[in-house]
């Protein structure tokens, strides 16, 4: 099984590569557990989707850490790595977005794999539940979700993909809610009407998701379409994982397993949330979840 971790977003609100941002006292960085428990449920190899700039950077503070434990392979988010007969508007910067980054890492992947942030901590149980599907023949797709009030700061609002599941545990819809916060008992967010608001305990996509290597074939038939829609010529569009995913499912054409973790996920959104990151992951250290130092 391969770990696939989407690690090009440059970081903007949060300013700089927050991928090597060291977060322990041991200069780990969050994605240094990310494949720490990634090994641990099974994984045997990693494919960092980065920048083809930011190679040697990433290479020598990220990747050496692991090359001795789990094979290491890099895939780069190119902005022209777009369909023929389109073309890259003059002014654009700006990558396609996670799905897009996803596609670049479609040569490397031959077998299940799971995709992660490489900013953010998920927690062991995601590596768990996502390998144990693979392994007991799980079919299609799966998507591990958090409770929303596991994955809000107190430093600002956040954007969220609040999913829909039956109950059968099955991937309905994933709605984007923006300009979140809590208020009280509830969720508050913003809508075309002003301020509505939703359970706390609603069901968040966090980008975890567990694939088989046909959704690459998919995602470009996707982008196509993404791009025929009038997205081709703006600056600043993206081609989002978890609505491409929904794309999928609204033509029939996957199915996707929704696993729920109580876990925390932790994430450094803003500057001001490195501290809470920081503490958090000492007391998971302190408690024995981890060791010492992740990488002796």
């Amino acid at each position: 099984m391969t770990l696939v971790i989407l690690a090009a977003g440059m970081g903007s609100r949060y300013g700089g590569l927050k991928q090597i941002d060291p977060i322990t006292n041991q200069g780990e960085f969050i994605i240094d557990f990310s494949v720490y428990d990634a090994i641990q449920a099974g994984f045997d190899k990693v494919v960092f989707v980065i920048k083809r700039e930011n190679l040697e950077l990433f290479r020598e503070t990220v990747g050496t850490r692991f090359e001795s434990r789990i094979k290491v392979e890099y895939a780069f988010q190119e902005l022209t790595d777009i369909p023929v007969g389109y073309s890259v508007p003059e002014e654009r910067v700006k990558p396609w977005g996670t799905a897009h980054a996803l596609l670049a890492a479609r040569e490397l992947v031959t077998d299940p794999f799971m995709v992660i942030n490489s900013d953010d901590f998920y927690g062991r149980s995601a590596y768990r539940m996502l390998a144990d599907h693979f392994k007991n023949g799980g079919a299609g797709y799966a998507m591990v979700g958090y409770i929303l009030e596991n994955t809000l700061t107190e430093n600002g609002t956040v954007s969220r993909g609040i999913c829909s599941v039956d109950k059968n545990s099955m991937l309905l819809s994933v709605e984007e809610r923006t300009e979140i916060r809590r208020e009280g008992d509830k969720a508050a967010y913003k809508n075309a009407e002003g301020t509505a608001y939703m359970p706390l305990r609603s069901v968040a996509s966090m980008n975890c998701w567990g694939f088989t290597p046909d959704i690459f074939d998919r995602l470009w038939q996707g982008f196509e379409s993404f791009l025929s829609e009038e997205h081709a010529d703006e600056l600043k569009c993206e081609y989002y994982l978890p609505f491409a995913v929904c794309d999928m499912l609204n033509k029939g054409e996957c199915s996707v397993r929704v696993y729920s973790s109580e876990d925390s996920w932790y994430g450094v959104t803003y500057k001001e949330d490195k501290p809470f990151v920081v503490n958090s992951i000492a007391s998971l250290k302190n408690k024995g979840a981890y060791p010492e130092k992740l990488n002796d």
